[in-house]
């Protein structure tokens, strides 16, 4: 421990760690998400995570092979993790809007869902709604 102490807060394994499954409002506690729900993202990326961080002027980084202990999917989708630098050398924040892990994530949950890959597969996604929507009438008079 007092090891872990000597070592500078801007050292790169003394970065905080973000998994997609933080973020994802797919899950629940017990599979790892660490923010309330209705703040959570649907399905977010450790690629999109970090182009959020760095879009603030977080030092971020991107770990592409490793993968969230409580995660069961082992697909590339679900792959990485983001290692975001909170202190610098001197112990003060990089940025005093993030003061703990836990604004990062919520910041990052925010931000996700306004990145121009996000608004445009929601554009894609009404689409669908509609055809949901025209095969449920479908249903509706299968039943009569």
């Amino acid at each position: 421990m007092a090891c872990a102490a000597a070592r500078s807060p801007a050292d790169q394994d003394r970065f905080i760690c973000i998994y997609p499954a933080y973020l994802n409002n797919k899950k629940t506690i017990a599979e790892g998400r660490r923010i309330p729900i209705n703040k959570a993202v649907e399905n977010p990326t450790a690629t999109e995570i970090q182009d959020v961080c760095l879009a603030v002027g977080l030092n971020a980084f991107l770990e592409k092979n490793k993968l969230y202990s409580r995660e069961w999917n082992r697909d590339v989708q679900y792959r990485g993790r983001v290692r975001v630098q909170l202190k610098q050398e001197d112990g003060s924040f990089c940025l005093i809007q993030f003061p703990s892990r836990k604004s990062v994530m919520l910041y990052a949950a925010e931000m996700i869902p306004k990145l121009k890959t996000r608004t445009q597969k929601t554009g894609g996604g009404d689409q669908s709604l509609q055809q949901g929507e025209g095969s449920k009438k479908g249903k509706g008079k299968k039943k009569k």
